[in-house]
């Protein structure tokens, strides 16, 4: 599903020209760094992009991202570097990277390499040196969709943008399976600090007497696991489409839907046992596990203009009129029109109005859209670890809805 990132096809760029080149037809030029992908060995993806002013390592690392080729707002990315600490999965998702300007000397006391350098040993290609501006106001305007980059010798970029029309959409496409961990695995550090320089494990005998929380996944990001750690859970991590009943004889006292890539109307298998659980285990969903447990409540998803991507999205509690500062990274929404009427709507982006959250008391469920979990930030919603914990525990609530 993702692209051949194999290091025997690729070498390391050296400001070589390079292109971008949207379905729609329009081509951007620009500069190569990090990794080379010549023509013949392209870099495919939906075009899309990030209003987000920090935390590229994180966003490249987002296994959310896979099967999308990243365009950053912000003009100058790369000033601290990349380290092994900031990261939320094994390994770089994003297909590429175009910027305004990369920075090639990294000034942080924790940097180990250049976001260059980061790229190259990876096998991603990034383009600088075009106005993101021109490309955001243009994905704006026409759509988030498919495109082909490619740099050095033998480019045309005709050829690129016949090659990222037959790309189709990415409706329809399910990076779920290529990105989710393939055996049962348990999770047993706490948040990274900067003056432990690491995160702390508990031991087995520290963690047997917590809550057991399964969580489900489909492209989870570690921070997401070392905070469910850090309110008290014991976390158990299984791959997405494992069934209801194998999900039971873990003996959960919750369960989590992790966020993911792709289009969540392909993830029946995923969304059935999610269907067969609903009132028997405590839930809580985040970005594409809202998704999910939207079509498990009777919902349907759509996918959104542009999508949302950034680190300032407005977002209104509609129990209590609280707006929080929100992380928010998808490009499909759940339509409020089919949801069971034990649902209540419970957040709302103040941007569109689409559905930014779920709640059920008499399910005892929840959901957000957006990423309270955002490492390096904003911390605004931080507080729903915490309510999870009292919902399994039964200290709390799902919420005063539905």
């Amino acid at each position: 599903m993702t692209s051949d990132r194999s290091h025997a096809q690729v070498r390391e760029a050296r400001g070589e020209e390079g292109y971008l080149a949207l379905a729609d037809g329009k081509v951007f030029k620009g500069r190569c760094f990090g990794a080379l992908r010549e023509a013949s060995n392209p870099v495919e993806g939906e075009a899309v992009f990030n209003t987000s002013m920090y935390g590229y390592q994180e966003i490249l690392t987002d296994p959310s991202y896979a099967g999308q080729i990243m365009c950053f707002t912000y003009p100058h990315i790369g000033n601290v570097g990349c380290n092994e600490e900031d990261v939320e999965s094994s390994r770089i998702y994003t297909e590429g990277l175009v910027v305004r300007a990369a920075h090639k000397v990294p000034s942080n006391f924790r940097a180990t390499v250049s976001l260059s350098q980061y790229l190259g040993r990876s096998g991603i290609m990034g383009l600088e040196g075009i106005d993101t501006r021109e490309i955001v106001s243009h994905l704006r305007d026409n759509g988030s969709q498919m495109a082909v980059m490619a740099g050095g010798e033998g480019v045309k970029p005709e050829e690129l943008v016949n090659r990222a029309k037959s790309l189709g959409s990415m409706e329809g496409k399910d990076y779920v399976k290529a990105v989710a961990c393939k055996q049962v695995y348990t999770w047993d550090s706490l948040t990274w600090t900067l003056a432990q320089g690491h995160s702390r494990k508990l031991s087995q005998e520290q963690l047997v007497a917590r809550p057991h929380v399964v969580a489900v996944d489909c492209g989870i990001k570690t921070n997401i696991l070392r905070l469910l750690i850090d309110v008290g859970f014991r976390v158990t991590v299984v791959p997405a489409g494992t069934g209801s009943k194998e999900i039971l004889a873990l003996r959960p006292d919750g369960l989590f839907l992790s966020n993911g890539p792709g289009d969540p109307a392909t993830l029946g298998y995923v969304v059935k046992p999610v269907q067969e659980l609903l009132g028997k285990v405590p839930m809580f969903g985040i970005c594409l596990g809202h998704q999910i447990l939207g079509q498990a409540l009777g919902g349907k998803t759509y996918k959104l203009k542009f999508g949302h991507r950034g680190g300032n999205h407005p977002v209104r509690d509609e129990t209590t009129g609280k707006v929080e500062i929100t992380v928010q990274n998808h490009g499909f929404a759940v339509h409020r029109e089919g949801l069971s009427k034990d649902v209540f709507v419970s957040h709302i982006n103040l941007n569109d109005s689409t559905v930014e959250g779920l709640e059920s008391k008499k399910l005892k469920l929840f959901s957000v859209q957006y990423h309270p979990e955002a490492s390096p930030g904003p911390h605004d919603s931080r507080y729903l670890f915490q309510r999870f914990f009292d919902l399994v525990t039964g200290t709390g609530s799902a919420g005063q809805g539905a």
